[in-house]
């Protein structure tokens, strides 16, 4: 498992950290007509969403991991199912990566806007410790076309599917849920209610 989350963080953070030090924020590279490297930053969760002040948010994601690092540890110990015990490790890992940027990234890089942001700058990075951006680079634009004209409110608007921008970490995160839901949903519930159970003597 560690392993495991350890490969995650360091491809996570050697896409980022490329990404930061040659390209300005909102260049965009084409790969492929229907997948793109396009350089955002975001101070919010996945998917560049932004709900709650940075600060609070970085504390809230550190306090999150370590919960969760402590479950995972006590399903270890318990013998508990391979691959449920993986996908919860992928999520920690996507966590960790995302956490990286918050807590460092401000003080370790100078700004994007307009150049290549250099690594450990002379005159300090771009905010403080614990408010930095998450770093998103794979962009995805599938479908563009428009809304047909019979659908209310949206017709002959662009529709672009699928239009967020994200990082490995939430790749990690999202498809570890998915099979979370689709696969362990059973070994999910029968964990919460051990965990519960626990507590409860």
């Amino acid at each position: 498992m560690a392993s495991a989350v350890v490969l995650l963080l360091i491809v996570d953070q050697i896409s980022k950290i490329w990404v930061k030090t040659h390209m300005p924020l909102y260049e965009s590279i084409e790969v492929f007509s229907w997948f793109k490297i396009y350089f955002t930053e975001n101070p919010g969760m996945a998917f560049g969403l932004e709900i709650v002040d940075t600060y609070i948010l970085t504390l809230f994601r550190i306090v999150v991991v370590c919960l969760l690092g402590v479950f995972i540890y006590k399903l270890i110990r318990r013998d508990f199912k391979f691959g449920f015990i993986l996908c919860l490790s992928l999520i920690l890992a996507g966590a960790l990566g995302n956490i990286i940027d918050c807590t460092f990234y401000g003080v370790l890089f100078d700004t994007s806007y307009g150049q290549v942001a250099t690594f450990v700058p002379e005159g300090g990075g771009y905010s403080t410790f614990l408010q930095g951006k998450v770093v998103d680079m794979l962009y995805f634009p599938l479908i563009k076309t428009t809304w047909p004209s019979w659908i209310p409110f949206w017709a002959g608007r662009e529709l672009l599917f699928f239009r967020p921008i994200f990082n490995i970490a939430d790749s990690s995160i999202c498809v570890s849920v998915f099979i979370l839901l689709l696969f362990y949903r059973r070994s999910l519930s029968a964990s919460f209610a051990k965990e519960k159970e626990v507590h409860d003597k």
